[in-house]
């Protein structure tokens, strides 16, 4: 099968979007899913091998399925700042930070990595299953301001390596100097001869670099990468290993730890809520009431103690009184016990308490720790 064109779907994919690396994807045998409206990779050598491969090398991801929105115009700054809940005008030239957009009652539409690339140009990264949604809402909060939004999406391919091998595969390749590029920066440069932006930021808890290159050009990155990291041990990695590797490292994924019936405070996130910045924005006075009155639910990490796995969706216990429900869950290829973060009441959330998830009809015991339950050496 071929795409039928930028994002294009095709008969046999049921009308999902394909990428521009989908023929790469079927010739390494990846078995691919529906994800956000996409058929993605999940796996090629298996979860836990590639899970283990970007904690120890380097791995490759197609991350295309992401949306990337640009917004640009003498308003740029102050239309985002309107529109987000951190302060993109607060953004040296070629940085970056995690942000939000939430409705008026203060719930995640989606988180966001905005990245500063001009004086008035930015680039909004959102979730892919929440692309079109965010696009359609910043395009009306955008209304009245010198500021224009180009949705590049279905234009644009994605491709991250990440892992402790990552600068030393990616720098003969690039004309960006890695080393100047901090942590949530971003530079424009050649990836293999390629015109890319270059971010060193990720979704695993490892150093890494996610490079967005022209659709067409997505294949190409992915086999110099590739073939530049073989010494190196690169591996491609799916879907299921970007899971284990985000859970690890207590990173919340739209749909599990974050909704639109949860508010940034309850996601233990209420750092990235700029209250104090000049201007309204959407969902502010309720983000101010939130904060005021504190959250009605806590995230927790939890490490399950007894025989099981805690799954996305299992009831959580404070004896016989329910506390809370599981967001996430599995067993934890680095740390070699299973692993979840769940939603429990506030009382319920301080690191010690034991908790008990139950598990196919078993009451099993789990300890509340802190967040991440992986962080990297520096």
């Amino acid at each position: 099968m071929t795409d039928s064109g930028p994002g294009g779907a095709s008969a046999d994919a049921e009308h999902l979007h394909t990428t521009a690396l989908l023929d790469v994807h079927r010739a390494l045998g990846a078995r691919l899913i529906e994800f956000g409206g996409w058929l993605m990779p999940v796996q090629y050598a298996g979860i836990r091998e590639e899970h283990r491969a970007v904690r120890e090398r380097a791995g490759l991801f197609d991350l295309s399925h992401m949306g990337e929105l640009f917004v640009e115009g003498g308003d740029a700054g102050d239309a985002l700042a309107a529109a987000v809940v951190t302060d993109p005008r607060s953004l040296a030239v070629g940085r970056a930070q995690y942000s939000m957009i939430t409705a008026p009652d203060g719930g995640i539409i989606d988180d966001l990595i905005v990245y500063r690339l001009g004086p008035e140009r930015f680039m909004v990264v959102a979730n892919a299953g929440n692309a079109a949604t965010v696009s359609d809402t910043l395009v009306e909060r955008l209304a009245g301001w010198k500021a224009v939004l180009d949705d590049r999406s279905l234009a644009t391919s994605l491709v991250a390596i990440q892992g402790p091998r990552s600068v030393e595969i990616l720098r003969p390749l690039t004309t960006v100097d890695l080393d100047a590029l901090r942590y949530y920066a971003i530079a424009e440069g050649d990836v293999a001869g390629i015109p890319a932006h270059v971010a060193r930021t990720g979704y695993t808890g490892e150093d890494g670099f996610e490079l967005f290159v022209e659709w067409g050009k997505g294949p190409a990155t992915w086999d110099a990468l590739m073939a530049a990291g073989q010494d190196a041990g690169i591996a491609p990695i799916g879907l299921g290993a970007r899971d284990t590797l985000r859970l690890e490292a207590g990173m919340p994924l739209y749909g599990n730890e974050l909704d639109r019936g949860t508010n940034p405070f309850e996601a233990g996130l209420g750092r990235v809520v700029k209250l104090d910045k000049p201007g309204d924005f959407v969902g502010r006075a309720a983000l101010e009431r939130a904060k005021r009155a504190g959250p009605d639910k806590r995230l927790v990490g939890l490490v399950v103690t007894g025989r099981g796995i805690a799954r996305h969706g299992y009831p959580v216990d404070a004896g016989e009184r329910r506390t809370g429900i599981v967001t996430s869950g599995t067993q934890s290829p680095t740390l070699g016990k299973p692993i979840a973060m769940a939603y429990v009441q506030p009382a319920d959330g301080e690191p010690g308490t034991i908790l008990d998830v139950e598990i196919r009809d078993q009451r099993v015991d789990a300890e509340v720790v802190p967040l991440p339950f992986y962080k990297r050496a520096r």
